[in-house]
């Protein structure tokens, strides 16, 4: 350790929410680990889940299924189909389908939580999960895993300073000013090996009060739900100790709602895109992909703020309609 000199950056040192689990650089290489240490030939899939989720299973090249779900985020899917070298993967979306998550655990004798979307939800006894931090906080990159299988070789610890750009830059000069760069991250993503989580990384994630930004999420969504949860076709029934990523607006004319945020600098994401090429065009995944408005409530943002989203939302109150 070095004394002395010029110094770096201060960070809070606190403690990780996930202080137990396997820390590595991300979070489909935390989904190739399990792959990997379990020796799974087959993954069943969702069509309703980010592509990325092919990369380890392109790399290892293993066979995949894909499923569908219902309005309720519940799997249409025989369990029983499972074979003994097969996986089936569950996404806990937007962090709101705990319920869900502990109705398929015990049914799915092979299975993998993905909680990409769901960083606060603790995992199952016994049931691999991975989280993606970089989802719900400032990060250039992390994961997060709990497993009983451990792989038998050493892992290069990742560095992770040269991917911070879009996080320095978007406070000095704004989002969209480091836009490209946030893509050039995400691209750099791509294709890494699996990898311990980076010094920088973990120190940042030391520095989070994460009990403050689980409330401000909360109160937001809450807020939001309260003045449009009628106008939504998801029933929504999230709990108290659910910490939600978005608030999943899900209406007939979303796509075109979707536009008019963008075109007020309300940067609302496509989840995903990938759902377009994969799944059939009346199903419930496309209409999701298509419709479903992905609300910040997250800890950047007031109540004053996400009343400006929904003042927005108002004044095309002729296309916040749903049909059932």
């Amino acid at each position: 350790m070095s004394i002395g000199g010029y110094f770096e950056l201060e960070l809070s040192r606190g403690e990780e929410y996930h202080s137990d689990a396997i820390r590595l650089n991300t979070g489909r290489n935390a989904f190739e680990y399990i792959l990997r240490a379990k020796k799974y030939n087959k993954v069943y899939l969702p069509y309703y889940t980010c592509d990325v989720m092919l990369e380890p299973i392109t790399k290892l090249n293993l066979d995949y299924e894909f499923y569908f779900i219902d309005s309720n985020f519940v799997p249409i899917f025989n369990y029983s189909n499972v074979q003994e070298n097969e996986v089936f993967v569950y996404n806990n979306y937007f962090g709101i389908c705990d319920e869900q998550t502990r109705e398929v655990a015990p049914h799915c004798k092979n299975l993998i939580i993905d909680n990409s979307q769901a960083f606060y939800s603790k995992p199952i006894k016994g049931v691999d999960t991975f989280y993606s931090p970089r989802k719900f906080f400032g990060l250039p990159d992390g994961a997060y895993l709990y497993t009983d299988k451990l792989l038998d070789f050493n892992l290069e610890k990742d560095i992770s300073y040269k991917r911070c750009e879009h996080l320095l830059g978007r406070i000095d000069s704004g989002a969209e000013t480091h836009f490209h760069s946030y893509k050039e991250n995400s691209k750099d993503l791509s294709n890494q090996p699996i990898m311990e989580m980076s010094n920088l990384t973990k120190r940042l994630l030391a520095s989070i009060d994460y009990n403050t930004i689980a409330d401000i999420r909360r109160k937001n969504f809450y807020f939001i739900h309260k003045e449009i949860g009628e106008k939504n076709k998801i029933r929504l029934d999230v709990s108290s100790s659910e910490v939600p990523m978005v608030y999943p607006l899900f209406v007939d004319n979303g796509a075109l709602l979707k536009q008019k945020l963008i075109e007020k600098k309300i940067y609302v994401a496509t989840y995903w895109p990938n759902v377009f090429e994969w799944a059939e065009l009346n199903s419930f995944e496309n209409e999701l992909a298509k419709n479903l408005i992905a609300i910040p409530v997250d800890q950047r943002y007031s109540e004053n703020d996400v009343d400006a989203i929904l003042n927005i939302l108002f004044k095309f109150r002729k296309l916040l309609t749903c049909r059932f």
